[in-house]
């Protein structure tokens, strides 16, 4: 990235004294909830002993931060929460009980966390505004701070508030939900159940796939067939199971041995135990990158740049003007050796007529 000319903060955040935090991010979204480990992360970092409260909306955060030690109080308001006044305004109220140190806002346009972080009790509140004076916030950061990334626009935030040297420059925190080894065994146990059933092995490659997506970013079950038949073509040896969505119905035809869990850390232990997720942009790719496995995202209409899986074995792939067939080949270029693919299989260019019915396999 250029360098960027960020404005400094004039009165920084103190380094010490902040023990009650709050994060203030009213969403029921699963990858808009992951999006958050980053900035705990960066929280636990520079302010050592402090306890973490979180506003989300919906049942979704108290699972993702379960096994976050930092994390005291995950509240939930209810989903659409103004047709429920009563439990939405009762859990307000409780909030407000408590005198925060440090209210964080993390979103950029959002007037009902905005609205919220202005209602809390907080002696620093810390967000994104161009206009401070009118912005309700102690240390409002020009938007500018932010950058691209959704789940760096927060760490950002705050190494803007600490008047950090670098912000962009320095190093990230990862999406990590924080899997403890036993819910990683468990999912490694769920994987060799499935494949011992199949005609599968359970040795490496074991590829898992989500198929499901909102909208314009699913990819239809015909494109789905065709990428597959082309990945298994190049990658023989590897094998597949479908991760279900929560609607409980499988995307790829029942063709290949399924897990389903309406459960989200136990959906990412099992993807934990797989040695590559491939996925359209969803909640669930930003899942399975914080469960710590080897992730691509297939963006067809969506900015990668906002939302792309990073870190260590994570790739965003840009489909627009691509076949699944040259998907699915740059998939196997992109993670050729995890996948062991075998040389004499060759891999078509994108201009290649390329037909996986014709093409001969070792």
């Amino acid at each position: 990235m250029n360098q960027i000319s960020i404005p400094r903060c004039d009165t920084p955040l103190p380094r010490k004294g902040i023990f009650r935090v709050l994060i203030c991010r009213p969403n029921h979204r699963l990858g808009n909830t992951v999006l958050l480990t980053p900035l705990i992360s960066e929280l636990e970092r520079h302010y050592k002993g402090a306890e973490i409260d979180v506003i989300s909306e919906g049942g979704i955060a108290k699972e993702i931060f379960a096994s976050f030690f930092s994390v005291q109080n995950v509240y939930c308001l209810p989903k659409r929460g103004f047709k429920h006044p009563f439990p939405f305004l009762r859990l307000i109220r409780r909030v407000r009980e408590t005198q925060y140190d440090l209210i964080i806002d993390p979103c950029i346009g959002s007037g009902f966390s905005r609205a919220l972080t202005r209602l809390l009790r907080g002696t620093y509140k810390l967000g994104f505004s161009d206009d401070p004076k009118r912005s309700g916030l102690t240390h409002a950061a020009p938007t500018i701070v932010a950058g691209q990334h959704m789940a760096k626009r927060p760490v950002n935030l705050l190494r803007w508030a600490l008047a950090l040297e670098t912000t962009y420059h320095d190093s990230m925190p990862t999406l990590d939900i924080r899997l403890t080894d036993l819910e990683v065994d468990s999912g490694r146990r769920a994987i060799n159940q499935l494949l011992s059933e199949s005609r599968q092995t359970t040795s490496p490659p074991v590829v898992g796939v989500f198929a499901n997506a909102t909208g314009d970013k699913r990819y239809p079950m015909s494109w789905w067939r065709e990428f597959i038949d082309t990945f298994k073509l190049l990658s023989p040896t590897a094998s597949i199971v479908e991760l279900i969505p929560m609607h409980g119905r499988s995307m790829l035809g029942a063709e290949w041995p399924a897990y389903y869990s309406s459960d989200i850390r136990r959906m990412g232990a099992v993807m934990a135990s797989v040695d590559l997720m491939i996925t359209a942009d969803c909640g669930v790719m930003h899942l399975a990158v914080a469960s710590r496995t080897a992730t691509i995202g297939m963006f067809c209409v969506t900015d990668a740049s906002v939302y792309a899986p990073y870190g260590q074995g994570n790739y965003p792939l840009r489909t627009p003007g691509l076949t699944a067939r040259q998907v699915a080949c740059r998939v196997v270029e992109n993670y050729s050796q995890l996948l062991g693919r075998e040389t004499d299989v060759p891999i078509p260019t994108r201009h290649d007529d390329f037909s996986v019915r014709q093409a001969s396999t070792p």
